[in-house]
């Protein structure tokens, strides 16, 4: 029996509130995960902005609806059709710079605002037509988000049943996105189906969204979670514990490369050196395929406090210099296979990305 239609993400991310000329973005405050649930209310493109910058939502493919929704926000208060179109063209600039590194923020900014340009040379429809528009296009992203979630899921269900163990880093679960995750998605379609494994989250240095973020949600889904530091993974891989590591991507150059969280290279030369499989799983909107490889792809540097001042502690000497890259690049040759929304690219090289992705 297909239980895939039943499996629901086990939080609200986020939802659009109200109407599109006076609705707001409600958004999960992952910065308080795991002590508290609580959400905040987006009325404008600066506070949305300000929440993606701090990691209020995270994960491409969220941040991505998020910001198809602030265009939303951004077109709230012009007066006429031309004021609003520069107001949306202000706005897809300014959310872009908040996130660099994750492809899907540009992809859903850049569809709302030529899904705006083609309305707005066509039949006039006034700025009420318009607005209503704008946010039918980012429900449409957001419902898109969540099939492609359980696509996804599809591809990965199979190669998760073989397993005991499965090791995962950062989060790319269903905090990360609209539906149940990239990376999480075969795990909660197998765990459905009756299938039992153990998953080894990564407690991912600076931030720590595999223990704080990654082990939560699923634990409330029921499914058996262990948290281990990220200096453990080499040890538990070269025990035998996991069968396969699984991670999500912010962004994928045309020959497979792959950015994701700080910590993912690393894991996946430890799991080549033991002989186990790595799988990257991300929807096609993470795929730039503007790009030829990783090198090309811009990698956001936070501030060093998030290295020296853990959570409001100092762990560092006062003065000491910082080197704190948010991201790191895996190359395709270390990647057995990318499962995407339409199909699992393996081996993984230009040819067959492009071959699946177009």
């Amino acid at each position: 029996m297909d239980t895939a239609h039943e499996v629901k993400a086990p939080v609200t991310v986020l939802e659009w509130v109200g109407g599109s000329a006076d609705g707001t973005l409600r958004l999960l405050d992952q910065t308080l995960l795991p002590e508290r649930t609580q959400y905040v209310d987006c009325r404008n493109v600066e506070t949305l902005w300000d929440a993606i910058r701090r990691l209020v939502v995270r994960g491409a493919p969220a941040i991505g609806v998020a910001a198809g929704y602030g265009m939303v926000l951004a077109g709230q208060q012009a007066a006429d059709l031309p004021a609003l179109m520069a107001d949306l063209d202000r706005a897809a600039s300014y959310l872009e710079s908040s996130r660099p590194t994750a492809v899907n923020l540009s992809w859903a900014v850049r569809r709302v605002l030529d899904k705006a340009r083609a309305a707005a040379a066509g039949p006039t429809q006034g700025v009420d037509g318009l607005r209503r528009l704008l946010l039918d296009e980012a429900h449409a992203i957001h419902a898109e988000d969540q099939a492609l979630c359980l696509a996804i899921g599809r591809y990965a269900e199979p190669l998760v049943r073989r397993c005991a163990g499965v090791l995962t880093h950062c989060n790319a679960g269903a905090l990360a996105t609209a539906g149940i995750g990239t990376a999480t998605a075969g795990l909660y379609l197998a765990h459905a189906a009756g299938h039992r494994f153990c998953v080894y989250c990564d407690e991912t240095r600076p931030l720590l969204q595999g223990s704080r973020l990654t082990a939560w949600e699923l634990m409330q889904a029921g499914i058996d979670a262990v948290v281990i530091t990220d200096s453990m993974a080499a040890h538990v891989l070269r025990q035998g514990r996991v069968q396969m590591v699984i991670t999500g991507a912010d962004r994928i150059a045309a020959n497979g490369d792959a950015a994701n969280k700080i910590g993912t290279y690393s894991l996946a030369l430890a799991a080549r050196a033991h002989n186990v499989p790595f799988y990257v799983a991300a929807p096609y909107s993470t795929f730039d395929l503007s790009i030829a490889d990783g090198s090309e792809i811009p990698i956001e540097e936070r501030g060093g406090e998030e290295i020296t001042h853990g959570f409001g502690r100092a762990t560092a000497p006062a003065g000491v210099k910082t080197y704190c890259p948010a991201f790191d690049v895996t190359p395709a040759n270390l990647i057995t296979a990318i499962i995407t929304d339409r199909g699992v690219i393996q081996p993984v090289g230009e040819r067959e990305v492009r071959g699946v992705i177009g």
